[in-house]
């Protein structure tokens, strides 16, 4: 018999067991993480879930309804198959239209961000403030700008007409070369950004290696720089197609009725009151560019990414 027995004590209370303590730090700290999460989850269901599900509704309207005398939802699958049949051919314009101007936006912004990671020097930050500092500017007055270079009377036609690229007669606004112009030079920071990122993060040692071992520079550019700036790629002409994709502004300033794109064509069925067709065409367009970028990334091997 103990002592404590002895002098008629009771034993100390037992108190909690050790691994108590890290489970409620532990719970704690996945409160906070939610908590943090909270305000950015709530931003995301009233501004992308809410209008997502409300596209996706409209999309299903009976298209016999107006404004006038109301929309309901009639699950009428048949406003697709409408749509696309009305405006495959603005829908085709705007991916070829994308596409070139993604192309021509990595021909371009490859070499300024490869310049501006390894050649510019201290004046690096002068040339990132020059390709951000078209944001500073509203994307409305670039573009009206790019109608007032490309206008018949515009130094551009009048320096082309001179070295008889083009006609007497010959013109670049309202034109095809006009709106992928504008496409071009809208989004290139898109392109040149995500670039010099991924091409600041590469060793230059691995370069050097590769001289070392006797590779010319064509080969180590190919070799070691491009894929290693892959990720860079793939982002800039990811975050340079899909708005070229749904773009209307450059069209509609810059082109004539032949270069409608479907982005120009949703707008004015949104405000004509057409919300059917223009949901269908939206929801369309969307997952056809989720399918593209999926298929894409995977080609490239830079799931990750997404």
């Amino acid at each position: 018999m103990s002592a404590l027995s002895h002098l008629g004590g009771a034993p100390p209370a037992a108190g909690p067991p050790a691994a108590a303590e890290p489970e409620r730090r532990t719970g704690r700290r996945r409160l906070t993480a939610y908590l943090l999460l909270l305000p950015g989850g709530l931003w995301l269901v009233l501004f992308f879930v809410v209008p997502l599900v409300t596209l996706l509704s409209a999309s299903l309207y009976d298209p016999s309804g107006s404004v006038e005398t109301g929309y309901t939802v009639t699950w009428h699958w048949q406003n697709y198959v409408d749509a696309l049949r009305d405006y495959a051919r603005p829908f085709g314009r705007s991916f070829v239209y994308a596409l070139v101007a993604t192309a021509i936006c990595l021909l371009l912004g490859y070499p300024l961000a490869y310049a501006i990671a390894f050649k510019a020097g201290r004046w690096k930050n002068l040339m990132l403030a020059l390709v951000i500092a078209p944001f500073f500017t509203s994307f409305l007055i670039r573009t009206l700008s790019w109608k007032l270079l490309l206008g018949d009377n515009g130094f551009v036609v009048d320096v082309l007409q001179a070295l008889r690229i083009l006609g007497p007669d010959g013109r670049l606004l309202a034109t095809t070369a006009a709106v992928v112009t504008g496409l071009t030079y809208n989004f290139l920071p898109f392109m040149v950004l995500p670039l010099y990122a991924s091409l600041e993060r590469i060793d230059h040692r691995l370069i050097e290696a590769g001289g070392d071992l006797f590779a010319g520079p064509f080969t180590t550019f190919r070799t070691v720089t491009l894929p290693l700036s892959m990720p860079g790629v793939v982002a800039g002409t990811l975050l340079t197609f899909i708005p070229a994709a749904g773009d209307y502004i450059n069209a509609q300033l810059l082109g004539t009725p032949k270069q409608r794109m479907i982005g120009n064509d949703i707008q004015s069925l949104f405000a004509a009151g057409v919300y059917p067709t223009a949901a269908a065409l939206s929801v369309t367009l969307m997952a056809a560019i989720v399918v593209l970028v999926l298929f894409y990334v995977r080609r490239t091997g830079t799931e990750d990414l997404v």
